[in-house]
């Protein structure tokens, strides 16, 4: 038996690859484009019309955004305590006196100038700890920021209890006091240094209006600066340069990026191409056919069976012989649609007097073990259905 068809132009079915050309190549990327060109829009509109980053300051004394710290800076000051803002370390040297120097950001400052500066400091993940907290070594991982118990004596942290801290970890000096560990080091280290006593934080983030009144995190930030002296509180430039990163000639963007940047491009580098090869063998080339083309029926039996066998799906297979047969048996039999697999075999036993134990495995028993279990399914389930179509 063979499915109807046309006969096929002269010179049978022509296949045969060729080149993607512009018009394929857009009809199959223009979705691609354009879901690309409503990114690229969004990205330009939220960065047009967006907040101006700019207003919104890490850790300045002056800013009310949720990442600035006016809210610490007014409580200090009533308390009593002097709160100085100051944007270089000229105007920080320039104060004078026996002060509490607060660096909340150090990336865009020299700090070979801050070395000599005298007095107590506060400094949040310091950049340059070899200059600005000698002793003081960075863990090689950072910890992930969450609320933190002090689990040591240091009066500042204990009376404070639990804080929003994590960041930069770090190694806890000789005669030095550590504070809120975690599984990659200590987050507070405080230890006493030629020019007074030094304290490193990993994060600021519990100093920030949005934190500052989760936790012990108010508690912390007031112990740690109200020191009894003034505070010059050292933040960032409002518009630094790329001069004005810190060293006497600048950083280069190649400094700022992690240590582990470089393997990780190497790594999604090696992805893509392990990608686009095995997209590029999965796909193959483009392949034209002229149709209609004369596939016969049986050539489908015997085309899908060979995929069958080749991927070992016999479960597949047998699934498929049953499921035909019992289309074709419940409306000979006098059954609904609805029939369950007892009334089915109940049936077929009553009809042709097979064993019904014989009859239910065949049609709703586990799938053959081997190509010889399949190919006996097959038989038995044929010899079914030609016994049915006797009654």
């Amino acid at each position: 038996m063979t499915t109807p068809h046309q006969a096929p132009p002269a010179g049978g079915s022509a296949s045969a690859p060729t080149s993607p050309t512009l018009r394929s190549m857009w009809r199959g990327g223009r979705l691609i484009a354009l879901l690309g060109l409503i990114v690229v829009a969004i990205a330009a509109i939220t960065t047009l019309l967006g907040p101006d980053p700019r207003q919104e300051r890490f850790l300045d004394p002056d800013d009310t955004s949720l990442r600035g710290s006016k809210a610490l800076a007014e409580l200090l000051r009533a308390r009593g305590v002097t709160v100085d803002r100051v944007d270089s370390v000229e105007k920080a040297r320039a104060l004078g006196g026996d002060r509490l120097l607060f660096a909340s950001d150090t990336l865009y400052l020299a700090t070979d100038d801050l070395t000599d500066l005298p007095g107590d400091r506060l400094l949040v993940g310091a950049f340059d700890l070899k200059q600005l907290a000698p002793g003081v070594e960075p863990a090689p991982e950072v910890a992930r920021e969450r609320s933190r118990a002090p689990e040591c004596a240091l009066p500042a942290a204990a009376a404070a209890g639990s804080a929003f801290i994590g960041g930069v970890a770090f190694e806890v000096p000789p005669g030095g006091t550590g504070c809120y560990p975690s599984r990659e080091g200590w987050t507070l280290v405080t230890h006493a240094a030629p020019t007074g006593t030094t304290t490193v934080v990993g994060s600021g983030s519990f100093m920030t209006n949005l934190r500052l009144d989760e936790d012990g995190n108010a508690a912390l930030a007031i112990n740690l600066l109200d020191t009894g002296k003034p505070v010059t509180w050292l933040v960032r430039p409002e518009n630094p340069s790329p001069g004005d990163l810190a060293g006497e000639e600048g950083r280069s963007i190649y400094d700022l990026m992690p240590p582990g940047i470089g393997w990780s491009l190497l790594m999604a580098g090696v992805a893509v191409v392990l990608v686009a090869f095995w997209r590029g063998r999965r796909l193959g080339p483009v392949v034209v056919e002229r149709l209609p083309v004369v596939v016969r029926a049986a050539e489908t039996v015997e085309g899908r069976g060979r995929l069958y066998r080749a991927r070992k799906a016999r479960e597949r297979a047998a699934g498929a012989l049953r499921a035909g047969a019992l289309d074709r048996l419940i409306p000979r039999l006098g059954l609904g649609r609805g029939a369950n697999g007892h009334e089915v075999v109940a049936a077929i036993a009553a009809g042709t007097d097979e064993d019904p134990r014989q009859v239910g495995d065949a049609l709703y028993g586990p799938p053959p073990e081997n190509d010889e279990g399949l190919v006996a399914l097959a038989g038995y389930v044929d010899h079914i259905e030609r016994k049915v179509s006797e009654l």
